[in-house]
């Protein structure tokens, strides 16, 4: 199933389900006007075709103690002296890095884009100096720290 074969109806699901993923299937089949059982179908087969793929419960960082939020651009060198290989690399070995909640390989001056979630500046520090910058692909990096949430969504427009 192509984004343009999406009815109506399943774009509603998916809205709703974004909104509240623990939400019953005859809640969400009575919010989309169908019964459940063909509600349910729909909802399988948006999950089996990859329209869903996965249900989380978003946690409030701060309330965890997680209040220092950075966006870090990266850039490294492409000829490393490690490897032949280096974005493998930083891409492979990032993704054992917690603090890192995202990261994307980006066009423009930086090759990838990091957002850093850690308790605070001195935890970041820690992360910038001792994991980052010692990355042996790593070449410069830039950081922003956010000093307020203006809006923050996890649903798309569908």
């Amino acid at each position: 199933m192509s984004q343009n074969s999406l009815d109506r109806i399943d774009r509603q699901i998916l809205m709703e389900l974004q909104r509240n993923g623990r939400m019953s299937n005859q809640d969400l089949a009575d919010k989309v006007a169908l019964s459940p059982s063909p509600c349910l179908r729909r909802v399988r087969r948006l999950e089996e075709e990859g329209f869903i793929s996965n249900y989380v419960a978003l946690i409030n960082a701060d309330k965890v103690g997680l209040g220092l939020l950075a966006y870090v651009s990266v850039r490294l060198n492409k000829t490393a002296r490690a490897s032949h290989a280096p974005m493998s690399d930083f891409a492979r070995d990032v993704q054992a890095w917690p603090e890192v909640v995202e990261c994307y390989a980006m066009t423009g001056d930086m090759d990838y884009l990091l957002r850093v979630q850690v308790e605070d500046l001195k935890k970041f520090s820690k992360f910038a100096m001792d994991k980052l910058m010692q990355h042996p692909a790593v070449v410069d990096m830039r950081s922003s720290f956010t000093l307020q949430r203006i809006k923050e969504t996890t649903e798309i427009a569908v």
